[in-house]
């Protein structure tokens, strides 16, 4: 046998990442990575001792490590009935000011390349909080055998990308609710968001962007899921069988696939579950601290916070960088995902001093460059929570859609009411080319940006227009956290409460002239779950701690504002019809931006706005788009075509089925000018 095959099966490899089952050799193989260990001890743990392990190896320097990385391989029947792994490190004392090592040899490290994640009954945050062992205690790695191969579909579904509609959801917060008719050990499961695949197929979806979905703490009070645990694993409480949660999300996905729904996953690469000094050590902590994390060089605040959660993960160091990019690959591959939303992927533009490189980030050329991920969806949200704020073409990602928090803001102000917010709409409608420049240099497109009104972070849609002030309470924080300025209106009312019905009824029309507009703008939609049919959060604009009936969709609102889930629907279905709406490119010399009588208004006082968008180089009709946001009714005159020739799609100020119509079946516009409603968008057609 030659010596390199020899050394392979023998010594290990350290080429494969984390823990392998090596079928045809039956055995084991095991690396974990740091760069300052000086001891390594790999621990293997029976079904019924979670305690003690039941094989224990040091790893040899000499013989078991190349550069970083320390590896080995186990004959499968030295270690029968072995079921789960974790890892002992030592290591030096810091020995700086700039470098914070936090070795404890006594604590479980769970893998950070497992591939699934198993908490014993004993479980305990806080003893991972405590300098000594926590054993018993620990996540643990599972070590996974011989798979049989997952049936996929053959193909997998249309990649959309300026036609995309995407619908932001959390999977427990989807069916938890016992209103969502979802069978009782599903609801919160991935299992039960396959239950509601028809209804976000009727709806007109064709992404679903999950909120995390990566293994997180389940004793750290976090609802969202942002304070990751593990890249590789899915979290496992979501699923309604938990021995068998990565065939489940699986299932979930193909299920999606075989629906035409794309799926893409917020990922959270900027900082862990780890916190501070005063978090716990599962993890990267105690296996390479010093390298996992960004450091302040302050003894007394050790960790940069730069993500505002305690830590900010390392992006720069090539070894982060590679597990990251390992991670990404893994859930492409082998969970068949269609993209990622990178959470505060600002922080992949900071340096491994914590500066800010104005170049090429080396993490995004590397996902950029790959020639597995450069084929799927990439959105950044392009800020971190200290203020580095990246929006269009100041973000280094070609190729990457990216929230679009202008878009939210100026929509917002515009629906409100504010003033000086014409020329804003206009660009937002527009594509964004501000933003997004339509130069020969940049030649950016309008679908780089995902445009939304709302996202789980801030108010509902509902809450937009029923609250002025957070109302946050809840949360245990003194109402001080969250977004303290959200540009919202409460239509005469605060909350909710014995009001008078024209309230409502204004809230309703609000509500889809939000909808109108994100719908009728050039880039990709995207909007939250529930939004459709109202769902509030009694004025909670950051409930990331509250897993109860606050973050639980409450699907018996489907029913009571079933009027404004069939606007969401045929306003969905009226974009898909009017191609000239979604292009590829810039609407260009195909609109015309139009006031009440003459030109636009752009002065600070003006409230309203029209437009005509010609459909010709489409293969489409033209529309002509009103839009008032006074307080008082205004005429508009129709400043293109003839009498006859124009009939009313959407009126927001008119009752169902009226307020939008069947295609064919809109009523002829029989004048030159048209009374736009107080607060309300039309839309005509030709």
């Amino acid at each position: 046998m030659p010596e390199e095959l020899l050394w392979f099966t023998v010594e290990g490899s350290p080429f494969l990442p984390g823990h392998t089952w090596l079928d045809a050799e039956q055995a084991h193989n095991f690396t974990l990575t740091s760069e300052t260990a000086s001891s390594v001890t790999l621990l293997l743990y029976g079904q019924h001792d979670l305690a003690a392990p039941m094989f224990q190896l040091r790893l040899d320097p000499l013989t078991q490590k190349l550069r970083d990385i320390w590896f080995c391989r186990i004959p499968g029947p030295a270690v029968h009935g072995a079921r789960y792994y974790a890892w002992r490190v030592e290591g030096p004392l810091p020995d700086g000011p700039a470098t914070r090592h936090a070795f404890d040899a006594q604590k479980i490290l769970l893998d950070p390349n497992a591939r699934e994640v198993y908490f014993p009954p004993a479980f305990d945050r806080r003893l991972a909080e405590c300098p000594g062992s926590n054993a018993g205690a620990a996540p643990l790695g599972v070590l996974i055998g011989r798979e049989t191969p997952f049936a996929w579909p053959k193909r997998r579904p249309e990649r959309y990308r300026s036609d995309a509609v995407v619908y932001e959801l959390h999977v427990r917060g989807f069916t938890e609710s016992p209103t969502s008719g979802v069978s009782l050990k599903k609801r919160g499961k991935y299992a039960g968001l396959i239950e509601k695949i028809p209804y976000l197929k009727e709806l007109g979806i064709t992404v679903v962007e999950l909120m995390p979905v990566h293994q997180f703490d389940p004793q750290e009070g976090d609802f969202w899921g942002y304070m990751t645990l593990n890249f590789f694993s899915p979290h496992r409480q979501y699923a309604a069988n938990p021995d068998g949660v990565r065939d489940e999300f699986r299932e979930m996905v193909r299920a999606l696939h075989l629906a035409g729904i794309e799926v893409i996953l917020d990922v959270v690469y900027n900082h862990t579950a780890e916190g501070n000094q005063d978090g716990p050590t599962y993890s990267f902590k105690g296996i390479d601290n010093s390298s996992y994390y960004v450091m302040s060089g302050d003894p007394r605040t050790p960790y940069a916070n730069f993500a505002g959660t305690g830590n900010t993960f390392d992006c720069a160091n090539p070894n982060v960088r590679a597990l990251i990019i390992e991670s990404l690959r893994y859930w492409v591959t082998e969970m068949h995902v269609d993209g990622f939303r990178f959470d505060l992927a600002a922080i992949f533009t900071r340096r491994e001093d914590g500066s800010i490189d104005t170049g090429d980030s080396p993490l995004i050329t590397a996902i950029r460059t790959d020639p597995v991920l450069g084929n799927v969806h990439l959105i950044a949200e392009p800020w971190d929570a200290t203020g580095l704020y990246e929006l269009g073409a100041h973000f280094p990602g070609q190729f990457w859609h990216q929230w679009n928090g202008r878009f939210r803001d100026d929509v917002r102000r515009f629906v409100k009411g504010d003033a000086d917010t014409v020329p804003s709409l206009m660009r937002r409608l527009y594509g964004s080319d501000d933003l997004f420049p339509d130069t020969i240099r940049e030649a950016c497109r309008p679908f780089y940006s995902v445009n939304y009104v709302t996202s789980h972070d801030g108010f509902t849609l509902y809450d937009l227009v029923a609250y002025n002030e957070r109302h946050n309470e809840a949360n245990g924080e003194g109402n001080t956290d969250g977004t303290a300025e959200n540009f919202s209106w409460n239509c005469g009312w605060e909350g909710d409460g014995d009001f008078p019905p024209e309230v409502m009824a204004l809230r309703v029309r609000q509500a889809k002239n939000f909808c109108c507009l994100l719908f009728l703008a050039n880039g990709i939609p995207m909007f939250r779950a529930g939004d459709e049919f109202l769902q509030t959060q009694g004025g909670n604009n950051n409930p990331y701690n509250q897993d109860n009936e606050t973050t639980w969709l409450d699907w018996s609102r489907l029913h009571t504002y079933g009027d404004v889930h069939r606007f969401f629907k045929e306003m969905i279905a009226f974009r898909n019809a009017h191609p000239s709406i979604c292009r590829s490119g810039y609407w260009r010399d195909d609109v015309h931006w139009y006031g009440t009588e003459g030109s636009v208004d752009l002065s600070r006082d003006s409230h309203a706005l029209a437009y005509c968008l010609r459909g010709d180089s489409m293969g489409d009709r033209d529309l002509y788009v009103m839009i008032n946001a006074y307080w008082e009714p205004l005429s508009f005159r129709i400043q293109e075509g003839s009498v006859g020739q124009w009939k009313q799609a959407i009126d927001t100020a008119h009752v169902p089925p009226l307020d939008i119509c069947d295609s064919g079946d809109e009523p002829i516009v029989k004048s030159d000018h048209y009374e736009v409603a107080a607060r309300s968008v039309v839309v005509l057609v030709r």
